[in-house]
């Protein structure tokens, strides 16, 4: 008899026509999904609670195993903090974006496509996947240019934010190599210019048009908050690109959420099937979202 792994969750409490039943629920969307690539965004508590890291990792590894294709793109604003902390810089930010001077650019770099990148490969590879990381450098993946950010209040305005790139072509040749050879590959959201210069680029950004060039099935977003809320603070579980236009017109869906929820809506609207946005702090999320038929978040559908 085999030896159980001990990091493996204790089921024998679980009686086995009820693991049955689970196992059994997954399979249509196991059948549905094989061979279809999902980008997820990983950030937020996932992304920086111990025990949620490793189940984030199972998670991926388990849906490479049955058949899916999984693209991890990866935030890193919390780290970032912490390493300007350490050199003796401040973060400034306009309109909730990092202004990225030379300096903090070198730090970015090495901090998203060194220490949070690596974790993460480590992660996926302890767990039994086999993870490759990536920047937009690789394979040429992210040509990108100079943000301009016009102001919110002024339209005339414009902000210079450093090395804050828009993404002016996606070449994902390299990822669906990695895919073909069944790796899992794992990108930092860095873009490179003209000049060969490096850019800082929103990863909600790089993984929705990531998720467009991949004709990719799904694109999930691990966030710190429950999905798309209505006015009285309850979960939209099922929503229409269309449906999402109102919410942004009528103000239920403002601040934070604004950007996040525009990538969304123009993966959906750009031929990703379905877009989700998923509690991160809640364990194994994706996992139950993607192959059952429990909501975990808010799934914003392309029409």
């Amino acid at each position: 008899m085999s030896t159980p792994d001990p990091s493996t969750p204790d089921l024998s409490h679980v009686a086995p026509r009820e693991k049955a039943e689970i196992l059994a629920q997954a399979l249509p969307y196991i059948r549905q999904f094989h061979g279809k690539t999902i980008v997820i965004k990983y950030g937020g508590n996932a992304m920086t609670d111990p025990a949620l890291q490793q189940d984030f990792a199972e998670d991926v590894v388990l849906l490479k195993l049955v058949g899916l294709n999984p693209v991890v793109v990866h935030g890193g604003g919390p780290q970032i903090d912490e390493a300007l902390t350490r050199v003796g810089k401040k973060g400034q930010f306009i309109q909730g974006m990092r202004v990225t001077d030379e300096e903090t650019m070198e730090v970015v770099e090495w901090v998203l496509a060194g220490q949070v990148q690596q974790d993460i490969v480590g992660l996926i590879n302890a767990a039994g996947g086999k993870a490759v990381g990536l920047t937009g450098r690789d394979g040429g993946m992210i040509r990108a240019r100079k943000l301009k950010m016009v102001d919110r209040d002024d339209p005339e305005k414009l902000h210079d934010m450093g090395q804050v790139g828009e993404i002016e072509a996606i070449d994902p040749s390299v990822v669906k190599a990695l895919q073909d050879d069944q790796f899992i590959p794992v990108i930092s959201p860095i873009g490179f210019g003209k000049d060969n210069e490096s850019y800082n680029i929103n990863a909600d950004l790089v993984a929705g048009k990531l998720a467009e060039v991949l004709r990719a099935e799904k694109l999930v977003l691990l966030t710190n908050i429950r999905g798309v809320l209505d006015k009285e603070g309850n979960l939209l579980t099922d929503l229409t690109a269309k449906r999402i236009d109102e919410l942004f017109a009528d103000g239920t869906i403002s601040g934070g959420m604004l950007p996040k929820i525009a990538s969304a809506l123009d993966a959906a609207k750009s031929g990703v099937n379905a877009v989700h946005i998923i509690d991160g702090r809640v364990p194994h999320a994706m996992l139950l979202e993607i192959l059952s038929d429990q909501a975990y978040g808010t799934m914003i559908r392309s029409h």
